[in-house]
């Protein structure tokens, strides 16, 4: 049996589980930073995924607790949607991401993690990023710290105008 190292996460278990909401609460702090917050728009926002399924996983959230895109205003929907555009062309040029997985969860029965506040996953992928730790391992290794693709996407996000 191996052992991989991965101490920042008993913060994780230590930290009381609340049954509040991430994307009402983080955007009412101002602490974007520690929170993983690139963008700020009009009725969205992005963050960064703090549990990723690959380097650089965003979520892209209107500020509305809305369980639906089918609930959301047209204006709402517009903001959502071009933020997400803006997003995927950010880590086309910071990362140079050969592709994407983008998705919308929605409801607990389709594996909504926050089932009543919908939000965009958009996990940039490259040729070959998947190798054989997560198969038999059941291990993902991430090949960047949180801290630093944060510290280089924030520049990008800084210029956006929508």
């Amino acid at each position: 049996m191996k052992t991989l190292w991965a101490p920042w996460r008993m913060s994780y278990f230590q930290t009381p589980q609340k049954n509040s909401c991430i994307f009402c609460d983080k955007p009412k702090e101002s602490a974007d930073k520690e929170n993983y917050i690139l963008y700020r728009g009009k009725s969205s926002f992005v963050i960064m995924n703090i549990y990723p399924y690959n380097n650089a996983h965003l979520m892209v959230s209107p500020y509305k607790h809305i369980p639906s895109l089918s609930k959301l205003q047209r204006e709402d929907l517009i903001d959502l949607t071009l933020l997400t555009q803006t997003s995927l062309q950010i880590l086309e040029n910071a990362f140079r991401a050969e592709g994407f997985n983008v998705g919308i969860n929605i409801g607990k029965a389709a594996g909504a993690g926050f089932a009543d506040h919908v939000h965009i996953h958009i996990v940039p992928r490259w040729n070959s990023d998947t190798n054989f730790m997560p198969v038999l391992s059941e291990t993902r290794v991430m090949p960047e710290h949180l801290n630093s693709t944060y510290e280089k996407l924030i520049p990008y996000f800084k210029d956006v105008q929508l």
